[in-house]
């Protein structure tokens, strides 16, 4: 009975031992690709280190229309933590480029997304919302399988200039990848997780490609089904443009039934922020947010984008602390 009850003990052990290295695994701050740079790695340990604990701030820039980091620093007396940006012209990708990189050397973190024109159709937003066969795209010699290719080369090789400045980049491609408007979204998850998977280990494993932060980026209803895994996964997230200030707990919360504690969870593009004290209240802790360009921008009432730009809770540009100094050595051992 003795040595029954000792086998019961030493297995229930085992199991605790087993549950904690797991628990330990999820949090431990690891990026999904091999060999991160000094500069991925030390970002993605402040992600962690800030997630639950407060909110960066982050503002969509657009090369049209007004100065958005300008209005911010008119109405709030702030900038934003983030900045984002987006390889939508191959004409205005160069100084995007450029941009992340100074953002960075003043102490911002960039993201960068990519409204991508079908493959084989032209670039630009609407024909980013242009129907695409994604099989010819996995068919050597088609039309959409130069044109996939060729691009993909081509943003790697701007991320490539951007690592070579040692700079890194909260990176999210095939953004509100489960909603029908984009050409990846429209023929299904199997699809989707095929391109994504693609796109990752041509720019992890053949370009090597290791200062990217890979943000998974949900529309407003999350589905597990388009989940690619957390082995190419880094950050998932969700959008929504609902009015209001409310801190979207439906929202985080289906995204958080995806992806568990296993990494931070965003809301990587917004109409108005949420309120930092209804986030606190119910519990709603986004690693970030990011106010959308132009006339969204504006639409936020005045008053309130000088309340949460000087809430303790955000994180603004001036709060940001020297990433790589400060956390350059966490998980570098």
């Amino acid at each position: 009975m003795i040595k029954r009850q000792n086998t019961k003990i030493f297995l229930l052990l085992i199991l605790c031992a087993a549950f904690a290295l797991t628990t330990n695994a999820q949090k431990d701050g690891t990026l999904c690709t091999p060999r991160p740079s000094k500069e991925a790695k030390a970002l993605f340990s402040y992600l962690n280190d800030m997630y639950g604990k407060k909110i960066l701030s982050g503002q969509m820039w657009a090369s049209w229309g007004y100065d958005e980091l300008k209005y911010i620093r008119e109405i709030t007396g702030k900038q934003p933590a983030i900045r984002g940006m987006d390889f939508i012209s191959n004409r205005e990708n160069d100084a995007e480029m450029q941009r992340a990189i100074d953002w960075w050397k003043g102490g911002g973190i960039p993201t960068i997304m990519w409204h991508w024109g079908a493959p084989s159709i032209g670039e630009g937003y609407e024909n980013s919302k242009k129907p695409v066969n994604i099989d010819s795209i996995f068919i050597e010699g088609t039309p959409q399988y130069q044109s996939f290719w060729y691009e993909l080369e081509k943003k790697a090789d701007l991320l490539e200039k951007i690592r070579d400045a040692h700079v890194p980049v909260l990176w999210r491609p095939f953004h509100e990848l489960n909603g029908n408007w984009f050409w990846w979204g429209k023929q299904g998850p199997e699809n989707f997780k095929k391109l994504w998977i693609t796109v990752y280990n041509y720019m992890v494993n053949k370009r090597k490609l290791n200062n990217l932060v890979w943000v998974l980026c949900y529309t407003g209803n999350p589905d597990g089904a388009w989940y690619p895994g957390r082995q190419y996964v880094d950050v998932a997230g969700a959008d929504t443009y609902a009015p209001g200030t409310s801190p979207q707990t439906k929202m985080y919360g289906e995204v958080k039934n995806i992806v568990g504690d296993k990494m931070p969870i965003t809301y990587h593009e917004c109409g108005t922020p949420p309120n930092p004290d209804s986030c606190v209240a119910q519990g709603v802790m986004w690693s970030w947010w990011m106010e959308w360009h132009t006339g969204h921008l504006k639409k936020v009432d005045t008053a309130y984008l000088k309340f949460i730009y000087n809430h303790d809770l955000i994180i603004t540009l001036d709060e940001v602390p020297d990433i790589v100094k400060q956390y350059g050595k966490k998980n570098n051992e």
